[in-house]
């Protein structure tokens, strides 16, 4: 997978911050070399975030945020600004920039704040160097000048110390296969696939178990048997799409481990296990209950759509209960989650891990239980402790 073809989630989101006016910009036209954000003398040029997914060099893929002005004013100044603090939900490296020619305000006060109550790493610009008074700058504060392009790329430099990758690399499936070891890849092909292409989980999981010198096998649900009979031996692992559980779980023989995608996404985005303990709710819903289920994608939905038709179906079809069911979709994910009994999130594929964490932290924060499809589908289906065997540490937490 070359650079350009790094998925958005898997790059580091650098955005940049601060109030209208004070350069951001032009700051992000010169870090970048592109004219990725419209620059001009009128306050609140930047109406909405403008994201841009590229190769910053020394860093690598990244993903490039230009934030609109955090003291915009009025009405659409407030959805602006709330737009702004969505974005920090999903930024791993904030740069804050000030006009140098005024200094620190109660705006970029106000922005530090919310980045330390956050722990995002973030640096302090101070833009237009080139007609404002020198001073000392502190640890992680610079000097620049977006007009003249002085310490650009110094300050490019500094983005890369401090925007590190993880030192453990993330695996998704990987690090518990031996070379060699076949694994049968189940990916039924409905309406809402890409055509032409697969879905991303099911080409990361590929790619992770390639890298571990294992074998792979693709093939859809129906001809699942047939796959299975024209193995010499037993596969070390069946991994499915969760909507195919049901089917699945039948054809495969007990001693042969199942799991799916979406609970695999779940491990790779860091919520396994809280994923397993909110599973546990689905038994505990009653009548009148609202349950959030949430995707981070906007994909058109369509007949049988698995999070606004199969999910609440089978949910009213395990519980007996009437239930309340709420959609959200892409970034859009509520603050106040205190009217809901459960939040069901898709396994995050298109969410950076910063953006999962939020959400989950949010949930817990609230005492809402949070699960994901994977999970849910594998307890409504009665075989989550089958989905779970490959993950011994999990044993105690299977309701």
């Amino acid at each position: 997978m070359s650079l350009n073809d790094t998925p958005s989630s898997e790059r580091i989101h650098i955005g940049f911050f601060g109030r209208r006016n004070a350069g951001k910009s032009s700051v992000v036209n010169a870090v970048t070399g592109q004219e990725l954000s419209v620059v001009s003398d009128v306050k609140g040029t930047t109406t909405d975030p403008v994201t841009k997914a590229m190769e910053l060099l020394p860093l690598g893929p990244v993903v490039i945020i230009d934030t609109p002005g955090f003291d915009d004013e009025g009405m659409l100044g407030e959805l602006r600004v709330r737009k702004t603090k969505q974005i920090l939900n999903r930024t791993d490296l904030a740069v804050l920039i000030v006009d140098g020619t005024a200094g620190l305000t109660d705006t970029e006060q106000q922005l530090i704040s919310i980045f330390r109550e956050k722990n995002i790493p973030f640096l302090t610009v101070y833009n237009k160097s080139d007609i404002a008074e020198k001073r000392v700058c502190q640890d992680n504060e610079f000097e620049v000048s977006a007009l003249t392009g002085e310490n650009i790329y110094e300050l490019k430099e500094r983005i890369a110390a401090l925007a590190k990758l993880p030192s453990q690399e993330k695996r998704i499936i990987g690090d518990m296969l031996s070379k060699g070891d076949m694994t049968v890849l189940v990916t039924p092909i409905d309406a809402s696939a890409p055509k032409g292409r697969m879905i991303l989980p099911q080409v990361q999981t590929l790619r992770d178990i390639l890298d571990a010198d294992a074998m792979a096998v693709f093939t859809k649900e129906h001809q699942l048997a047939e796959t299975l009979n024209s193995l010499s031996a037993p596969p070390k692992l069946v991994i499915t799409d969760s909507q195919a559980f049901a089917m699945v779980s039948k054809i495969v023989p007990e001693s042969v481990p199942l799991t799916s995608f979406s609970i695999l996404m779940a491990r790779y985005k860091g919520f396994l296990e809280t994923a397993v303990k909110g599973a546990a709710a689905i038994k505990k819903l009653n009548d009148g209950d609202t349950v959030l289920i949430s995707e981070g994608c906007t994909h058109h939905r369509q007949c049988g759509d698995i999070g606004s038709v199969k999910l609440p179906a089978l949910l009213k079809k395990t519980t007996g209960k009437e239930l309340n069911i709420e959609l959200s979709s892409g970034r859009e994910f509520p603050e106040d989650l205190s009217k809901y009994s459960l939040v069901i999130h898709c396994g995050g594929c298109m969410l950076n891990e910063r953006e999962m964490t939020y959400r989950r932290m949010s949930a817990e924060d609230q005492n809402v239980p949070f699960t994901n499809y994977g999970i849910a589908l594998a307890l409504m289906n009665g075989i989550l402790k089958r989905s779970l065997s490959i993950f011994p540490d999990l044993a105690g937490e299977i309701a």
